[in-house]
């Protein structure tokens, strides 16, 4: 039955996606940290140690009431009819997914390139990047789309399929709530560096495994779709820890050799410049239809995932 709900949220999540004027359960989590984090910062001392110790506390909590709220809402639907379970998790299985509205959110960017409008296309991608927008020319704009469409494959879409399938919804709500504290805290700036280290952390540890098959359906995505495959390979085996975190890289790195482009570099952070590494090889320009590109590897992945979910399931049946 949750199986079948994941095959079920897959389509829901590409049908309809997340329309903003609709309640999402991640503003819930997002409200929870916030308030938390006003609380707690209040209860510790400001110091690194008391500042680590309010960021784990806050974790903890957050992954409790997620995961509890999760089974509690399961427990009552089951207890009330098995059919009302069920379309509980068909909704829970829909809204864990990202693809549909990163998506969308991606094809604005490209809209506006098309429309040769650089400010709007610069307005757009900043809804979905944590950078600069400002200094980024047309070039670091399309880049810059492309590589969250390529670092979220596996944050938003492979690794909440991987905890349903494994830890079921409740797992999957949690490993949720984990990403939405690291989008949310895991910053290494002045007033994050230590309280967000805790939600930063878990964030690495719960996408360890997630960001590496992630990396797998891409590359099978491209042989599927015509890109580069065999070059998909060869740089993610050689870029994939070109990244501060140990996951981003790996769907970046996919994605930049299967198109044949060169992603990452130097990138601006709260005013700061970073001196990032490339990924990939300079083999031609970005162009904005490199955006539409990865949407492309994403939906395939996520479809080649949800397709070994549900043949797996059916095997144990």
């Amino acid at each position: 039955m949750e199986a079948a709900a994941v095959g079920i949220g897959f389509l829901l999540d590409f049908v309809i996606g997340d329309p903003e004027s609709w309640w999402h359960p991640v503003r819930g989590i997002g409200w929870l940290i916030g308030w938390l984090e006003r609380l707690l910062i209040k209860c510790f001392p400001e110091s690194p140690t008391g500042e680590i110790a309010a960021g784990g506390i806050l974790a903890v909590l957050v992954l409790i009431v997620t995961g509890g709220t999760t089974a509690g809402i399961l427990a009552v639907a089951g207890w009330i009819h098995p059919a009302l379970r069920f379309l509980i998790l068909c909704v829970m299985s829909w809204q864990i997914l990202a693809a549909r509205s990163l998506k969308t959110e991606s094809m604005k960017v490209l809209k506006a390139l098309k429309e040769e409008d650089v400010e709007k296309a610069r307005e757009a991608v900043s809804r979905i990047v944590g950078r600069d927008t400002r200094p980024l020319s047309e070039e670091g704009i399309i880049k810059a789309a492309v590589e969250t469409v390529a670092e979220n494959v596996s944050d938003g879409v492979i690794a909440p399929l991987f905890y349903l399938l494994f830890l079921g919804p409740v797992g999957g709500w949690m490993y949720k709530a984990v990403n939405t504290m690291d989008s949310m805290m895991g910053y290494k700036n002045e007033k994050y560096l230590y309280l967000g280290r805790a939600a930063a952390r878990l964030d690495d540890l719960c996408n360890y495994l997630p960001a590496r098959i992630t990396a797998g359906f891409l590359i099978l995505s491209a042989f599927l779709l015509g890109y580069d495959g065999k070059q998909a390979f060869r740089i993610y085996c050689r870029d994939r820890y070109q990244h501060a975190s140990p996951n981003s890289a790996h769907g970046e790195a996919a994605v930049a050799g299967a198109l044949g482009i060169r992603l990452a570099g130097p990138a601006w952070y709260f005013g700061v410049l970073h001196n990032k590494p490339f990924i990939g090889d300079p083999g031609r320009d970005v162009e904005p239809e490199d955006i539409r590109r990865a949407g492309k590897m994403m939906f395939t992945a996520e479809a080649l995932a949800v397709a070994v979910i549900l043949a797996g399931n059916l095997k144990i049946a």
